[in-house]
């Protein structure tokens, strides 16, 4: 899950000499010198970042990471006139892609520095829609991958193997591993139950940057992309790591992006519709708790041990939250995060 590709809230420092003598000869290839690179840190995946001047990001990729979706995807994106970075340049069988740089400014950046939260989400939420509305003019084109169950239900799995069985050490009992898959299906039926649209499936602050030129946001990390349910990114835009805008506020702008949205699933009764964001939400933080301890525990990171409470405590809400679910909250009640230090 990677925390952006073109910002960083970190101090870069010049890294010319640990680019690659490839690299650097690549970029003299594209008429950009590394002597003034200056790396952005941050990400969590195995991509690395750079920016030069004037006004470029490097992006090296190198196995097992592949920049081809990256590409593809942003390809589909800029024919739909959807915003993202302009590709100036790229090198498959090295991982190379020289980039436009958008500016230092990504959304979570302009929150924090206290501007207008509701025009921000509402100009978020309405970038969700244009990436919709577009899956559905370019339908005729080969489509994106699938979001099946079957990818949902591994999304899942990182919960089970990661948090429960890395993270706590736990081994379920057998009644245990039936009521927990049983209660995964409520979460796999109703995504599987929705309108299945173009989903950049990490939308998240760090990955909408602010152009220093128009002022608008832009996609990044877009690479994961598929075809999914319709409230998959809202979720990811709502149920957020750094800042829990408590459920009142996350209901308005869900019953906002429904009243804005065109297709004949936004007559549905606002409850209904709420529902269906809550699982959804729920199954992507039960997805987010396990993927922060496969990064702790496989890959060394483990600073995003400490976003695991904010994510236990929306589980926790979504539990009381949805009638269905409710029964499931005893069972949820054993699986608590360790207290810090403990």
């Amino acid at each position: 899950m990677p925390q952006s590709l073109l910002t960083s809230n970190f101090r870069s420092a010049a890294v010319e000499s640990s680019l690659s003598p490839a690299a650097v000869h690549w970029l003299a290839q594209q008429g950009v010198t590394a002597a003034s690179a200056r790396a952005i840190p941050g990400d969590a995946s195995g991509r690395r970042y750079w920016r030069l001047p004037p006004d470029l990001i490097f992006m090296e990729a190198p196995p097992p990471e592949d920049i081809l979706s990256f590409l593809r995807v942003r390809h589909r994106f800029a024919r739909a006139a959807l915003p993202v970075p302009r590709v100036l340049a790229a090198q498959m069988a090295s991982g190379f892609v020289l980039l436009e740089d958008l500016g230092h400014d990504d959304l979570k950046r302009v929150l924090d520095a206290g501007s207008n939260v509701d025009r921000w989400m509402q100009q978020a939420m309405t970038l969700i829609l244009n990436l919709q509305q577009a899956g559905q003019r370019q339908a005729a084109l080969p489509p994106l991958p699938f979001f099946s169950p079957t990818r949902l239900q591994d999304e899942l799995i990182l919960f089970t193997d990661w948090y429960l069985g890395r993270h706590l050490g736990l081994v379920l009992s057998p009644q245990q591993s039936v009521a927990l898959q049983t209660f995964f299906a409520v979460l796999l039926n109703n995504a599987a139950a929705q309108p299945q649209v173009w989903v950049h499936r990490d939308f998240h602050a760090r990955n909408l940057i602010v152009r220093r030129d128009t002022g608008l946001l832009t996609m990044i990390d877009f690479q994961d992309a598929v075809l999914g349910p319709w409230t998959y990114d809202l979720a990811s835009l709502l149920w957020d790591r750094y800042w829990d805008w408590g459920r009142a506020q996350r209901d308005a702008w869900a019953l906002d992006f429904l009243a804005a949205h065109r297709r004949g699933v936004a007559l549905s009764p606002p409850t209904d519709f709420l529902r269906r964001v809550g699982r959804m939400g729920l199954q992507r933080n039960l997805k987010i708790l396990g993927i922060f301890c496969r990064l702790a525990y496989r890959d060394g990171k483990s600073g995003y041990l400490d976003f695991l409470p904010r994510f236990w405590a929306y589980v926790v809400d979504a539990l009381d939250t949805d009638p269905l679910l409710q029964p499931y909250q005893e069972l949820f009640a054993l699986w608590q995060p360790p207290l810090p230090g403990r």
